[in-house]
């Protein structure tokens, strides 16, 4: 039987050795993670494109390199499975992502009516939350490959919950107009810089005030002058809050929204706090390098120099992700 049917279908077909344990898990959450559904045991689907065969060969690559084995096969299916109940289970695997997200986003609508208008570090908190929450819609959205019904539900939930907290920060927000206060001052903080206060120290010179000068001390306490404003060090007017680095407190304060910021906002926090609250991956290389700065250079203007230079790019690249995705 002759067959003209353009092919549709990729198939990564696999064995995994029964140990180590990790390595059947491993596999499992990058395949749910390149969006791929089981259509029978050890047998994964994805619709065939470029971008599918990569994504099966790097998982195919892992596990042969695991001891396994396997192999990636195009396919079309002429008896038993359908092409429309393939389609039917992409879309209910993305609808079951999506109906989680649209929990996730109500919980924070709730908790929100619940807090008090002071609440500020709770309602920073709920930001927080939501834009890991939006992070996540996305990498659902970009594996939808058939347009799942709970698309256009999860969209109108999160943008729901997005007005919520809009409103609720308001309050916040109001410190903006003090933005303009703050230049010409002197900015003070503990000699030693490292990556907190080294973001810091960019974010003020960058979005604050372009000719900002700053005070290197080496005492925990310290009584500001008049025209000098501390942060990140005992008793500043910015530093630590909470759970949040200095660095997050001034985006907040500042009332900041900037996609970019708030992306190297996490990747600071991961290195600062070293609580993995974002588990960003890139966290790690960027610690290499400012432990690089602190090890090579000793004078703390030096240090804000360099690496600023590395925050720059890290926004501009940030900036370009936002860009992109539009």
């Amino acid at each position: 039987m002759s067959n003209t049917t353009e092919t549709k279908w990729l198939l990564l077909i696999h064995q995994i050795p029964p140990k180590p344990d990790y390595l059947r898990v491993k596999i499992w959450r990058r395949l749910q993670q390149v969006g791929a559904v089981a259509i029978k045991q050890s047998v994964y689907a994805l619709p065939c494109t470029d971008q599918s065969f990569e994504d099966f060969s790097w998982i195919l690559k892992e596990i042969i390199e695991g001891g396994g084995d396997g192999s990636i096969s195009e396919a079309n299916f002429l008896e038993g499975l359908s092409d429309e109940q393939l389609v039917s289970m992409f879309q209910a695997a993305r609808d079951a992502d999506y109906e989680k997200i649209i929990g996730d986003a109500r919980s924070l609508a709730e908790g929100l009516s619940k807090e008090s208008s002071e609440a500020n570090e709770g309602i920073s908190k709920t930001r927080s939350q939501f834009s890991r929450l939006k992070r996540r819609f996305e990498d659902v959205a970009a594996i939808d490959f058939f347009g799942a019904p709970g698309l256009g539900a999860a969209e109108g939930v999160l943008a729901d919950t997005a007005s919520r907290i809009m409103g609720a920060d308001q309050q916040t927000k109001k410190f903006v107009q003090a933005v303009h206060d703050l230049e010409a001052r002197i900015w003070v903080t503990r000699k030693s810089v490292y990556v907190d206060r080294i973001a810091c120290a960019w974010l003020i010179r960058r979005f604050v005030d372009h000719q900002a000068k700053f005070k290197f001390i080496s005492g925990k306490s310290y009584q500001p002058k008049s025209n000098e404003i501390r942060f990140d060090m005992f008793d500043a007017e910015f530093t630590h809050e909470g759970d949040r680095c200095t660095f997050e407190v001034m985006i907040d304060r500042f009332g900041f929204d900037d996609y970019a910021l708030l992306q190297t906002a996490e990747i600071i926090h991961d290195i600062d706090l070293k609580d993995k609250k974002f588990a960003r991956p890139e966290a790690d290389g960027i610690r290499v390098l400012f432990d690089g700065i602190t090890a090579a250079r000793k004078d703390d203007k030096e240090r804000l120099e360099r690496g600023s230079m590395i925050l720059d790019e890290m926004y501009e690249s940030f900036s370009r992700q936002k860009n992109v995705r539009k």
